[in-house]
C-alpha cells in the first residue's frame, strides 16, 4: 500500500500502517476485532452482501439514523459490496486477498468453508494470507453446528450465572463475549505478523486461526471455573458485591447517591474499620482477621459499612477514603459517564465522520507516544465499491458488468 493510499483513507502511518485486512463480518466480534486493527493503522476492507450489508447497520437509528452498535464497531473501514454466492464476487474476493495480509470472519457454522474459503484451499491460493475465523462453539463438539450470539454464550459459559442476583440470573450489559473474542483474535493476527518474515523463512507463510466465543467466555469466567472445581460449591451471584472479597460493594449515601467501596486485603480492611467507620471493635473480632472469615461473614460487614455510608455523603466517603487509601468509585448511568471529567480532562473524545454527520468517539484505551489513533470514517454500505476494485485492476466497463450481474452492488448514493 503506498502513501498515498495512506492519505486516501484518512489513516496516519502507525504501528500496522502498511497491513491490509479484508473482512466478511457481521455483528460485534470480527467487526471489534477489525476496527482495533484499523485503531494501530491497519487498512480494514470490509466485504458485505449488497442486500443491506452487516445486519448490525440495523439494529436501531438513534446515532443520526445509523445504528449505535454499527457506528461504534466500525470505524476506520472500507465497504466493499460483493454477492460471494456469485462466482464472478467469488474471484474478486480471492483478487483483493492477494493483496491483503489477513482474512477475518465470522459468519454462520460452515459458512467460509462452504464458499471455498477453509483454511486449507485459502493456504494454497494465498500462501501468506492470516485466515482468521471468529466461531460460536468451535469445531469438534456437540454444540459446534449451533448459531450463537453474545447472550447465548453467556449463559452457556455460566456468566449470566454468577451475574445478578440469587435466583436472578443476568446478562452483563457489555457484549463480554463478543468483544473479548474479538481482541483474541487481534491480538492473534498481531503476533502473526511479528513473526511472519520467520515463518515464511520456515516455509510455514500461511496461518489459521480459529477464536470461539465459548472458549472466551470460559476464559473470562476462569476465577469462578477455578473455585468450583477446587471448592465444589457454585458462588452466588450478589449483584454490585463480590464472593471473593468483603467487605466489598455498592451503598446508598445520605445524598441519595451510591458509592462502591471495598476492601481487597487485611491491610485494608483494618484501615477501613478503624479509620473510617470507626469499628475497632469490627478489627479487633477473629471472626474479621482474614478474607475468608470475612467472606463467610459478610452480612455484618455489609450492615457496618452501609450504616456508616447512610450517614454521609457521598463526597464526604470518597475523600475520607481516599485519605485512608481504600478504593472507592462513584455509581454512574451511562448519561453520566458521557459527561464524566476523567474523559473530558483528558481530551478522550474525538469527532469522527460518518454517512450522515461527524459524531462523537473515544479514542481507543491504548495510548502510544507519538500516534495518535486515525479515528477515521464510519464508511457506507458499498461507498468504496469502485475504488477498491479499480485497485485490483476493474475498469469502468467492467464494474458496470459485473452490477449487471449482481456480483457487485449498486453505485454509492452519498
Amino acid at each position: 500500500m503506498t502513501d498515498a493510499d495512506l492519505s486516501d483513507n484518512n489513516t496516519q502511518a502507525g504501528p500496522l500502517a502498511g497491513v491490509t485486512v479484508v473482512t466478511l463480518e457481521q455483528a460485534i466480534s470480527a467487526p471489534m476485532c477489525t476496527r482495533t486493527l484499523a485503531d494501530f493503522g491497519a487498512r480494514v476492507i470490509k466485504v458485505e452482501n449488497p442486500k443491506g450489508g452487516d445486519f448490525a447497520r440495523h439494529y436501531d437509528d438513534v446515532v443520526k439514523g445509523q445504528a449505535a452498535h454499527f457506528v461504534w464497531a466500525n470505524r476506520g473501514k472500507e465497504s466493499v459490496t460483493l454477492d460471494l454466492k456469485s462466482p464472478a464476487g467469488i474471484d474478486l474476493l480471492h483478487r483483493l486477498l492477494d493483496e491483503a495480509d489477513a482474512l477475518v470472519s465470522n459468519l454462520a457454522p460452515g459458512a467460509t468453508a462452504r464458499l471455498g474459503l477453509s483454511g486449507d484451499e485459502l493456504a494454497q491460493r494465498h500462501p501468506n494470507l492470516i485466515a482468521v475465523e471468529i466461531d460460536g462453539y468451535g469445531s469438534g463438539g456437540p454444540l459446534s453446528h449451533k448459531r450463537a450470539y453474545d447472550l447465548l454464550i453467556q449463559a452457556e459459559a455460566g456468566v449470566c450465572a454468577v451475574t445478578g442476583f440469587p435466583g436472578q440470573p443476568a446478562k452483563p450489559g457489555p457484549p463480554v463475549a463478543d468483544v473479548s473474542s474479538g481482541l483474541y483474535a487481534a491480538l492473534s493476527i498481531i503476533s502473526l505478523l511479528y513473526s511472519r518474515d520467520r515463518r515464511i523463512a520456515q516455509g510455514k507463510g500461511s496461518a489459521e486461526v480459529k477464536v470461539s466465543l465459548f472458549d472466551t467466555a470460559a476464559e473470562v469466567m476462569g476465577y469462578q471455573l477455578n473455585y468450583t472445581r477446587h471448592s465444589g460449591v457454585d458462588q452466588q451471584p450478589l449483584g454490585m458485591s463480590s464472593p471473593a472479597v468483603a467487605p466489598y460493594g455498592s451503598y446508598p449515601t445520605a445524598d441519595g447517591q451510591t458509592v462502591v467501596l471495598g476492601t481487597t486485603n487485611d491491610s485494608e480492611w483494618q484501615r477501613l474499620a478503624r479509620e473510617i467507620i470507626k469499628r475497632d471493635d469490627l478489627a479487633d473480632d477473629a471472626r474479621f482477621a482474614n478474607n475468608s472469615g470475612r467472606v463467610a461473614n459478610r452480612d455484618v460487614l455489609q450492615e457496618a459499612v452501609g450504616a456508616w455510608c447512610a450517614d454521609h455523603d457521598l463526597a464526604e466517603i470518597q475523600r475520607i477514603a481516599d485519605d485512608a487509601g481504600i478504593g472507592n468509585a462513584r455509581y454512574n448511568l451511562p448519561s453520566e459517564v458521557i459527561a464524566h471529567p476523567q474523559l473530558s480532562e483528558r481530551d478522550r473524545w474525538r469527532d469522527i465522520d460518518t454517512p450522515n454527520g461527524p459524531i462523537p468517539a473515544l479514542l481507543p484505551p491504548p495510548i502510544i507516544s507519538d500516534f495518535d489513533p486515525p479515528m477515521g470514517p464510519v464508511p457506507g454500505l458499498g461507498e468504496h465499491t469502485e475504488k477498491i476494485l479499480a485497485e485490483v485492476g476493474i475498469d469502468e466497463s467492467e464494474l458496470a458488468d459485473l452490477r449487471v450481474q449482481g456480483a457487485v452492488g449498486p453505485a454509492y448514493e452519498r
